[in-house]
């Protein structure tokens, strides 16, 4: 699934352009946010329209929707046609992770988690069943994610899960060498960090960004 290398998904992409120009770049995953109250909430339609033209063009990348506490039902699951990735990035269950699993046995299921305190990092491994990757996101009680906030670093030593496993939060430049050499993820999700404007994406920021990871 993840492969050796430390894998980068760009997330929050709202347009079709961004997506093409940032996959260029030679990044893993590609995240569109499905979540109306996030600032970089994008249509059905553009969602579909920007995934049909990274499968088009860049078919290894990931195309990931990231979704957030979305109903189980027949029309909400059916309209998972073109993204090859779900990032579940709200309050799902044990139970309910192993329906949709059970529904999109052809697509990987990757669980959020909001790292408030060390007992939520214990509860995790009994999710491994049903998710294909875990992704580490901080906590914060205004929004789900995409804030820029870290998690404590005492909460990221010496982590393991039977999943590859994403760091998320606060990602960013500066940070990425300690990330990189001590807390060492199967991979990072980027945001915030490399916006000119929410849903904007910096390239000059987004390159030097992935060539501080192969630095490294």
């Amino acid at each position: 699934m993840l492969e050796a290398k430390t894998l980068v998904k760009i997330c929050g992409i709202t347009s079709v352009d961004q997506a093409l120009q940032i996959a260029k770049l030679g990044v893993d995953a590609i995240g569109v946010i499905s979540v109306k109250e996030s600032p970089r909430y994008v249509s059905p339609d553009k969602k579909i329209n920007i995934f049909k033209n990274l499968k088009k063009n860049f078919p290894h990348v990931k195309r990931v929707s990231v979704v957030k506490n979305i109903p189980l039902e027949f029309k909400y699951i059916n309209s998972f046609k073109y993204e090859n990735v779900i990032q579940l990035h709200g309050d799902e269950d044990i139970s309910y992770c192993k329906k949709i699993r059970m529904k999109l046995p052809q697509i990987e299921i990757w669980k959020a988690f909001r790292i408030k305190e060390r007992e939520d990092i214990n509860k995790i491994e009994l999710f491994s069943d049903f998710i294909d990757a875990v992704l580490l996101d901080s906590w914060n009680e205004n929004t789900y994610g995409g804030s820029g906030i870290r998690i404590k670093p005492k909460y990221l030593a010496e982590l393991k899960f039977s999943r590859p496993w994403l760091l998320a939060g606060g990602i960013s430049i500066d940070w990425l060498k300690q990330i990189l050499i001590d807390i060492k993820p199967d991979g990072i999700d980027v945001s915030s960090s490399i916006e000119s404007a929410p849903g904007i994406k910096d390239l000059n920021k987004t390159k030097r960004l992935l060539n501080l990871i192969k630095r490294y």
